[in-house]
């Protein structure tokens, strides 16, 4: 189970950011009247990764217009006490009080944490929908769902702060826990490998209630044993994907490519990458993630800090407008606002955010 004491880790897998290499390259900002939801990035504090309130919001300060965000659970901020079933708890109220204090306009306009996705481990089985109700008591209407990482492969790939097991999205006890979510209403974010696609599958079509969300592009992996293996694993991914969008109950996050787990070299080179460089890198998988899912159910996600090992978030977001140059305004509004506040249910108007 998720506790304590493994709440805290994070593998050396995870990119360096550096500020000074970052600030090596500027560009300015496209579309910058564009409002922007973020419906993944992440708040922490450890030794080596430190990301809080106000470093989230010097990024959102670069330019680009934010209006709300989503935090995605990242096993911070447990409770060091208690039963194991509620442990979690402890990183919904810190969050949730992040999120108070961004809805008192005293930081910007931008309501960071308006939606929050946390953490119940649903290996507790009959104990999970107790669980799940104490994290929506505790967060003030902002509790949208949760997130198990799922990512696991056979031959130890880290792509993830967490210590999955194999076969989590297949497990009895995970699936008796799982099936509380759709009754409180809550969505199911999933972050795995590509080789997991299928249990995905098997899990969507199982629970078809249930809204479920595929995090950073399904996780086409690009190194370990994938190194040098591009068109082989996208020839993979990308039948396994076709085959997930077949479930309706499936949305895809646009984002997480920035990550070790693709494979690109932008972190290893002399200078940060450009927009441009960036999109047309990432343009194979997002153009068939688009083809299968569509644009209604698809949204650009930045997963920050974790993509900042490979570019800013002006660079980012400009990469992604690059991405969605060819779609319709009302396209646009969808993938980088308006399916983020569908599918997660955030009412902005009722926080009192103007678009």
């Amino acid at each position: 189970m998720n506790d304590a004491s493994t709440a805290n880790r994070l593998p050396d897998a995870f990119l360096t950011v550096r500020p000074d290499w970052l600030a090596l390259h500027s560009e300015p900002v496209l579309e910058p009247d564009l409002p922007i939801v973020d419906p993944h990035h992440h708040l922490m504090d450890m030794p080596g990764h430190n990301y809080m309130l106000p470093a989230f919001l010097a990024d959102v300060g670069s330019g680009h217009r934010l209006v709300a965000s989503l935090f995605v659970e990242c096993r911070v901020f447990y409770r060091p006490y208690g039963p194991d079933d509620r442990r979690s708890l402890g990183e919904t109220e810190f969050v949730n009080g992040v999120a108070a204090m961004s809805a008192s306009g005293l930081y910007g306009p931008a309501r960071a944490c308006a939606g929050i996705i946390g953490n119940v481990d649903l290996r507790f089985g009959d104990r999970a929908r107790a669980a799940l109700e104490a994290h929506v008591a505790a967060a003030g209407g902002r509790f949208r769902g949760i997130r198990n990482v799922a990512a696991w492969h056979k031959d130890g790939l880290r792509a993830t702060s967490a210590n999955p097991p194999p076969g989590l999205l297949l497990d009895a006890e995970f699936r008796k826990g799982f099936a509380a979510l759709a009754p409180l209403g809550l969505t199911f974010d999933a972050w795995i490998l590509h080789t997991q696609l299928g249990d995905l599958i098997d899990l969507a079509r199982r629970f078809p209630e249930t809204t479920i969300i595929c995090d950073h592009i399904g996780g086409p992996a690009t190194f370990g044993p994938y190194a040098g293996k591009r068109d082989e694993v996208f020839a993979d991914w990308s039948r396994s994907m076709r085959e997930l969008a077949r479930c309706p109950n499936v949305q895809v996050k646009l984002g997480g490519m920035g990550m070790h787990v693709l494979g690109f070299d932008f972190p290893t080179r002399p200078v940060p990458p450009t927009s441009e460089q960036l999109a047309a890198a990432w343009k194979p998988y997002v153009e068939l993630c688009l083809e299968a899912f569509g644009t209604r159910r698809a949204m650009f996600e930045s997963n920050f800090p974790v993509d900042k090992g490979t570019c800013s978030w002006l660079v980012l977001w400009n990469a992604f407008k690059r991405l969605a140059a060819g779609c319709s305004a009302d396209e646009k509004r969808a993938l980088f606002l308006d399916n983020a506040c569908r599918i997660y249910g955030l009412d902005l108007a009722a926080q009192g955010i103007a678009v």
